[in-house]
């Protein structure tokens, strides 16, 4: 194998050369954001156990105030929707006026929770649908030289053929490895990226519930 790719031409070993960088950053990204998706899940576990127990709402917002950890997911919108609901609701404007302001923070706040969630996605998409065209076209590449040095000789032969191929399909080879696992992980992650944004959008629609009944 290493023979194979230390007598490829140059064009191909760069393109070997740019499909084990992607190959290597992808790799860099899922395990980055696996454990990512797997805090955001156990932080709207941990936050819906708080905000359904049954305490007051504003003993839980002083609490969320009081730490010293930033708040995310569930708990950034609870803090932002709560902050300007009590900060309308004290200049006593209309009560219609009170929950919009409250749901369009909370709006606000949850698509940059979407951005977040959904950041390094689209370059696994990009890796998983491009890898394999570029590994191909080195392919084509070594290919087109093997046949063209072939045209220098007088007799050709398998044995001349086979060695040129063989390091042209490396190429192809590399750029399944970089696209394969590429795939798999956008698939895996862009669903649960679904079910957490659905999580949030219906703890927003609860919340805003709540909000209205203790403004009445």
């Amino acid at each position: 194998m290493i023979t194979l790719v230390s007598e490829a031409s140059f064009l191909v070993k760069l393109v070997m050369l740019s499909l084990l960088a992607i190959s290597l950053y992808s790799w860099l990204l899922i395990f980055r954001k696996r454990e990512e998706l797997s805090q955001a899940k156990i932080d709207a576990n941990s936050f819906e156990d708080k905000f359904w127990s049954g305490n007051e709402l504003n003993k839980l917002y002083e609490e969320i105030v009081s730490s010293s950890l930033p708040s995310q997911g569930m708990e950034g919108i609870f803090r932002v929707g709560f902050n300007e609901f009590v900060r309308l609701k004290k200049s006593a404007p209309e009560p219609g006026l009170v929950l919009e302001g409250s749901q369009r923070v909370m709006r606000i706040s949850l698509a940059r929770e979407i951005d977040q969630l959904e950041m390094s996605l689209p370059f696994l998409a990009t890796a998983g649908s491009i890898s394999p065209y570029i590994g191909l076209f080195g392919t084509v590449w070594g290919i087109m030289n093997s046949f063209r040095a072939l045209g220098n000789v007088q007799q050709a032969t398998l044995a001349m053929v086979a060695p040129g191929i063989a390091e042209a399909l490396i190429a192809t080879a590399m750029g399944l490895f970089a696209a394969i696992p590429a795939v798999i992980a956008y698939n895996r992650y862009s669903h649960e990226v679904e079910r957490l944004i659905n999580r949030y959008d219906t703890f927003l629609e609860e919340f805003s519930s709540i909000l209205q009944r203790q403004h009445d």
